[in-house]
């Protein structure tokens, strides 16, 4: 019998939380994670700030394998998402936040001032993508070759680093 693979999505957006705005990057998220074969729920979408932690918190207690953060990683003083993050955070993995400034500067220089964290919480990747549709792809893009090798690697099933 196969476990079931879980993923959430977290959108921070205050505008969209507020029903002002619609939330473009939660649903492609959700529907990447799908398609990788994990259960998704809905995006939880919360304010800027405090209720993203929150948010992660409650769904690294409820297990999930992975939690995608989408918004709040400009540079605008309501963009916090990092620092609600970064403390769950066991291990850090800043090549990947890296990977994705550098690909999406080949469409846009303001990718550079994106910020983010990826990481562990326990046994459960973590990260935070900008709130643009373009980050996301970017950043989908850059988890997509390495994302089942992390999981494997963290898990320890079938661990091996594998040659290049």
């Amino acid at each position: 019998m196969e476990t079931s693979r879980t993923a959430a999505v977290v959108v921070a957006s205050t505008s969209a939380a507020a029903g002002k705005a619609e939330d473009k990057t939660g649903p492609l998220i959700t529907r990447w994670l799908s398609e990788r074969g994990f259960d998704t729920g809905q995006p939880t979408v919360v304010a800027d700030g405090q209720p993203v932690r929150f948010a992660v918190d409650e769904l690294l207690a409820n297990g999930s394998q992975v939690v995608i953060v989408t918004g709040g990683t400009g540079v605008s003083p309501d963009d916090q998402s990092p620092e609600m993050v970064a403390p769950l955070l066991d291990v850090q993995l800043p090549g990947i936040i890296e990977a994705i400034r550098r690909r999406g500067e080949a469409s846009t220089p303001m990718s550079i001032i994106t910020r983010g964290v990826a990481g562990f919480a326990g046994s459960s990747f973590v990260i935070t993508l900008p709130g643009s549709t373009g980050g996301v792809k970017d950043g989908l893009a850059v988890l997509e070759p390495i994302l089942e090798h992390l999981l494997a690697q963290r898990s320890d099933v079938g661990a091996g680093h594998g040659s290049r």
